[in-house]
């Protein structure tokens, strides 16, 4: 016995030491990555960028007239898709490019919204929030960090940028195949994959107000090339044109009051074009 019990305290010996070897050899875990709290002279910094404050509306007559001076490079099929909308818009039966409250996604956004939007600074980051949806907000990080190694596509997908003197250069990936481009609120195509934009934003150097965004949009699934274009913003100081609280589909509901007293939201009957058929009754 006395035998067997000193094998078995041997074995075990060895079997601690084995593994506390192997514990040592094992990888170590990559650490996580920490946001770091930004210092006193990160805030400062944000000081010394342009002027971005106020409310920024969409040029929108500029957004039509370069549909005819800057026809965007469709490939063939695209292009019939394209064609076909605009028919069927100009008969009064315009596709819904943006329906189920989904985002207008990037670039949609920039290219044809009609709805004010603000730029924040904070460090290490610019963000971009629109008027009318909930889910028009765009993070641009400019802390040096690069795109995922895994990709995890978004509607608005993943933006990195960095400053060039005062020209916010702007490269976005990962977004998903689903988000249309759009050349119109009725003319556009789901960009099914590779997308990848550039921008350069700017204030124009004879007017302070005015925001140039210009953007290079690679989409090889649905353009035979990159497409070069620019979208023009105007500055709004006056808090009258501050941006207001908005929900996609509170268009579709009525404000009604329950037996009970509960104040309730209830649904419009529309035509599949968005046209009011019926109203619930009070």
């Amino acid at each position: 016995m006395k035998i067997r019990s000193s094998a078995f305290v041997v074995a075990a010996v060895l079997s601690m030491s084995a593994g506390s070897l192997a514990y040592a050899q094992a990888p170590k875990k990559t650490p996580s990555v920490i946001n770091p709290p930004p210092t006193a002279q990160d805030w400062a910094d944000l000081g010394k960028l342009p002027d971005w404050s106020g409310v920024w509306n969409p040029k929108i007559t500029d957004q039509d007239a370069q549909v005819k001076t800057n026809p965007t490079p469709w490939n063939e099929v695209a292009a019939k898709k394209i064609a076909a909308m605009f028919a069927e818009e100009k008969a009064g039966r315009p596709q819904l490019i943006f329906s189920y409250c989904l985002p207008e996604a990037h670039p949609s956004w920039m290219l044809i919204t009609h709805n004010a939007m603000e730029i924040l600074y904070t460090p290490g980051r610019v963000t971009m929030l629109g008027e009318s949806d909930g889910n028009r907000l765009r993070r641009i990080y400019t802390d040096g960090r690069k795109h995922p190694e895994v990709p995890d596509p978004s509607f608005h997908g993943h933006s990195i940028g960095h400053w060039e003197g005062d020209t916010l250069v702007v490269d976005t990936v990962d977004i998903l195949p689903q988000a249309p481009l759009a050349i119109g609120e009725a003319a556009g195509v789901p960009n099914n994959g590779d997308m990848h934009v550039i921008e350069r934003i700017h204030l124009a150097a004879d007017n302070k107000d005015i925001m140039h965004v210009d953007l290079e949009i690679i989409a090889p699934k649905v353009l035979t090339k990159p497409w070069k274009t620019t979208r023009i913003f105007f500055r709004q100081r006056a808090r009258k044109f501050e941006i207001v609280e908005g929900v996609c589909a509170t268009g579709d509901l009525a404000e009604r009051v329950t037996p009970d007293g509960d104040h309730v939201f209830v649904p419009v009957e529309k035509t599949v074009w968005g046209n009011t058929v019926a109203v619930p009754a009070k």
